[in-house]
């Protein structure tokens, strides 16, 4: 039986947009990567900023296919946008968890709880 791994696709001109919000992040996005950086989350290896297809996430762990997301101002008025965005990166076989920044700046310790969560269950699901 052959099996392809889906492979999601990045455009290589995103790069430099992504280094420049690598260096501009909110807070939210800079106190979640203190905490996810470095396989510090169950050993998993997450990225910032990271290009898929023609759009940018905030966090991205290959290993998972998931993508953090942390909406914040910047996403006021723009909801429709995002669905719209997620639900295409989502065809592309990549799961997605979204926090406030707000609740990532309030009680980080809750969000570092739901996606351990979701790793767990992830995990269980792949046994």
């Amino acid at each position: 039986m052959s099996w392809k791994k889906k492979i999601v696709p990045y455009k290589p001109a995103l790069k430099k947009t992504a280094r420049k919000l690598r260096k501009n992040m909110t807070l939210g996005e800079v106190i979640l990567w203190q905490h996810i950086r470095r396989r510090q989350l169950k050993g998993y290896q997450f990225l910032r900023q990271k290009p898929i297809a023609n759009y940018i996430v905030d966090f991205y762990c290959k290993e998972l296919k998931l993508a953090i997301e942390i909406d914040g101002e910047s996403h006021v008025g723009r909801e429709k946008k995002d669905r719209e965005r997620q639900r295409r990166i989502e065809a592309m076989g990549v799961r997605f968890l979204r926090f406030q920044d707000s609740d990532v700046k309030n009680d980080v310790g809750e969000v570092l709880s739901a996606i351990e969560h979701w790793i767990d269950e992830y995990e269980a699901q792949q046994s």
